[in-house]
């Protein structure tokens, strides 16, 4: 019964290879990128159909990245990851991490270029119903499990995130920041 499970798996991931081929050659790129980064981060050396079959996460951000209707008709062929959520302008242009985001909601202006997150991390807004007061992530950041990033602020470049920290108020470049309120424990020699 398993190996027939498997094979199935295979048979639907065909329309999201055939979506992959016909891809924007920009957007094609930044989906290689993720593949690349999760191989390096995963120490293993996998190609985008693993992916599509063995991680859900990944497959929510495959869906973003080919948009939002396309994505929502292959989600019909292998269901995307339901606690996990992305919502934003701009998503960096190349390798996003996903290390466990179970229960993870992600609403940002924009996220730069090699994000990392765990689990229950929330980043969204301060007020509800304002989803104008999102925050500004930067490049190179990583966050522990169990953050929270609310408000309209700005996280730099080069910024750690401890597990369990409240962001609340902007966080300058290489930085290591953690707690409730988040403060800054130690800055990173460039």
């Amino acid at each position: 019964m398993r190996f027939f499970t498997y094979w199935c798996k295979y048979i639907l991931v065909l329309p999201h290879i055939i979506v992959y081929h016909f891809l924007n050659p920009e957007i094609k790129k930044i989906v290689d990128s993720d593949v690349e980064e999760m191989n390096r981060r995963c120490k293993i050396n996998a190609n985008i159909v693993y992916y599509l079959i063995s991680h859900k996460a990944y497959r929510n951000l495959f869906y973003y990245r080919v948009g939002l209707r396309l994505g929502n008709q292959l989600s019909n062929f292998l269901p995307p990851y339901k606690d996990f959520y992305i919502s934003c302008e701009h998503l960096g242009g190349s390798a996003f991490v996903l290390n466990h985001p179970y229960s993870s909601i992600i609403n940002a202006k924009s996220i730069g270029k090699h994000f990392t997150i765990c689990q229950l991390t929330t980043i969204g807004n301060k007020v509800h119903g304002r989803n104008d007061l999102v925050p500004t992530i930067g490049d190179n950041v990583s966050l522990g499990a169990n953050v929270t990033i609310i408000g309209d602020i700005t996280i730099g470049n080069n910024v750690v995130v401890g597990a369990g920290s409240v962001v609340v108020k902007d966080v300058p470049d290489n930085c290591i920041v953690a707690g409730n309120p988040a403060k800054i424990v130690k800055y990173l020699n460039q």
